[in-house]
């Protein structure tokens, strides 16, 4: 099994705690439908507001199981993709979109059944001037991202994994959430262990 496949199994809120909180994007930033979730290498995307060629192009040259990651400067007025460009992405097998901006024709986009996280929608299209940059560091809710960095996202939100880091990253969040279940299965329910566990919590403070 590939690193973006064992990732893809782990929780944002454990991979997030391993990192101690520190490569999240911004909370803002969610799936336009819960129970989408995405894991792959960011094909990263720098956007002017309201030009959106750039995505375009970006669609183009990324690869199969990559995630586009945009940076739209967190505009909200105009969308960066509607549901025929993010239907485009889907074919040629990107793996998802996420977005510190919006797109639109969100009915199109859900009944496509493919992982776009992003602010939210509107109604405006962008122009296609042809300015953007593809494939250089950017900054994306609040986060630096390079590309080749393994992203992640579900409900909880999008966080980043640094490619110098990926695999202390994966060890130490597996070892979290195995750590988590335990502790969830021992405690969950029983009133004398959480009693326990909160006296020791509190005293360890």
């Amino acid at each position: 099994m590939c690193i973006i496949e064992r990732v893809s199994e782990i929780p944002t809120t454990c991979i997030s705690d391993t990192m101690k909180g520190l490569n999240n994007l911004s909370p803002t930033i969610k799936p336009v439908k819960d129970d989408y979730r995405v894991a792959g290498r960011a094909f990263t995307v720098k956007m002017p507001v309201g030009d959106n060629l750039v995505v375009l192009k970006a669609i183009r040259e990324a690869k199969q199981g990559d995630v586009l990651v945009i940076d739209a400067k967190g505009d909200t007025y105009r969308a960066i993709a509607g549901d025929f460009i993010v239907g485009m992405a889907q074919t040629l097998g990107i793996s998802g979109i996420i977005v510190d901006g919006v797109v639109r024709d969100l009915e199109g986009i859900k009944a496509l059944n493919y992982p776009v996280f992003c602010k939210g929608t509107t109604i405006a299209a962008s122009g296609k001037a042809g300015m953007g940059e593809i494939n250089v560091p950017i900054s994306c809710g609040g986060a630096t991202i390079h590309p080749g960095d393994i992203v992640v996202g579900d409900i909880d939100g999008v966080v980043v994994i640094p490619k110098q880091l990926e695999e202390t990253v994966l060890d130490q969040s597996l070892e979290k959430l195995e750590k988590d279940n335990k502790r969830a299965e021992k405690i969950s329910g029983n009133r004398e262990e959480i009693r326990k566990y909160l006296d020791e919590f509190i005293l360890n403070k």
